[in-house]
């Protein structure tokens, strides 16, 4: 730096040419602005000691975080095993079962918190890994309590290491819009840094594959991708120079799909997903038990009758087949019908049929060469 006097004994510093040229090289290197990356090897490290393996959940902690769920017999007893693994589990079933609330109220369950680094220093490269769009951060309590774990894991006192980040567990979530180059570094050319992928954001956390076979490649592309992961607990990413390394792979891998899972995957890669957890179509009494909450939730009267009628005239005459979301859907739709017409929502039958003609794509003529006998006692 060069230094110039400039009135009563201020100063003025400017870069000298040598000092320029020193500016621009670093620039040339990479632009990263934040805390200072934290190498590989420690994350590795410290990710160990708060891996989501040992997140443990019990029964009753389970069916607290389902309660306001109606779920098929026996999804509980297959989840709660699953998630004490810490390991992949494959939702399967008919859509619109609750695959992807189930899927979401997983990462609720390891809600607890972990130190994540900001950044990673990678063989001279910058990798960014805080997402705040996939991480949460915490406010951090400087009581001495609060510390006294995370001196032991960053070896700072009684103050954490600022490199790092107090976060929630994270769930990251991806659905059809997942392309496989997603999955590797993502580097930018002009900061010289890279983004981590999706399955590092979600690290001591959940990552949940939704509407898995629908990707913009074939479903063989994607399992092929998870299978040194799976069975390994690592993964291999590559840096755009062609060098590769491996990161660890600790996050409880969810796919959720409404596919015939026999249609996507083969044996190998089944053997490697030890847990496949198939959400089924409600029976009649849970269908029953899913209007009265959904009654409930959005403030509309409950009928029996109401159902009977669903049944009579959609699901046993139509043959369609009922679903845990079409309580809530049809309501929304009564919901809608009846703010249009300045009226309070009720399950009459021409606001089920009126919602039901939309919602299941029933056409007048249809609806004329099937009607059904039965109706509301007191219908609209």
């Amino acid at each position: 730096l060069e230094a110039h006097g400039h009135g009563r004994g201020g100063y003025i510093f400017n870069l000298t040419t040598e000092g320029r040229t020193l500016a621009r090289a670093a620039l040339e290197t990479n632009r990263y602005v934040g805390p200072a990356p934290v190498p590989l090897e420690q994350f590795s490290h410290t990710l160990e000691m708060e891996s989501v393996r040992d997140v443990h959940v019990r029964r009753q902690v389970l069916e607290g975080a389902f309660s306001d769920l109606v779920l098929p017999e026996g999804v509980l007893d297959a989840l709660g095993p699953a998630l004490n693994s810490g390991g992949s589990i494959f939702l399967h079933g008919a859509p619109g079962n609750g695959k992807t609330a189930i899927a979401e109220r997983v990462g609720s369950l390891t809600s607890s918190t972990i130190f994540l680094p900001r950044a990673l220093m990678i063989q001279g490269n910058i990798m960014v890994l805080y997402d705040p769009v996939f991480h949460e951060a915490v406010g951090v309590d400087h009581g001495e309590e609060t510390f006294s774990a995370t001196s032991s894991i960053f070896k700072d006192g009684p103050v954490h290491d600022q490199r790092y980040i107090k976060v929630k567990r994270p769930t990251v979530f991806v659905g059809g819009e997942l392309t496989l180059d997603q999955l590797d570094l993502q580097y930018d050319p002009y900061s010289k840094v890279y983004q981590a992928p999706f399955q590092l954001k979600a690290a001591g956390g959940v990552l949940i594959i939704d509407d898995f076979g629908r990707q913009r490649m074939r479903p063989a592309e994607l399992l092929n991708r998870w299978i040194v992961p799976l069975e390994k607990g690592f993964d291999n990413l590559t840096l755009h120079s062609g060098i590769k390394f491996p990161v660890p792979f600790d996050c409880i891998l969810i796919f959720a799909t409404n596919l015939n899972p026999s249609d996507l995957v083969d044996e190998a890669f089944l053997r490697r997903i030890q847990y496949k957890v198939e959400i089924r179509s409600p029976t009649r009494d849970a269908f029953e038990e899913i209007m009265r909450m959904n009654c409930e939730e959005f403030s509309v009267p409950y009928r029996q009758d109401a159902v009977d009628l669903l049944y009579s005239a959609y699901y046993d005459a139509k043959e369609f087949s009922p679903r845990g979301c079409h309580p809530r859907d049809l309501i929304k739709q009564i919901q809608a019908a009846a703010a249009f017409k300045g009226v309070e929502p009720r399950l009459e039958s021409a606001a089920i049929h009126q919602a039901a003609h939309s919602y299941f794509l029933v056409t007048e003529e249809e609806f004329q060469a099937g009607i059904p006998a039965f109706d509301l006692a007191q219908g609209g």
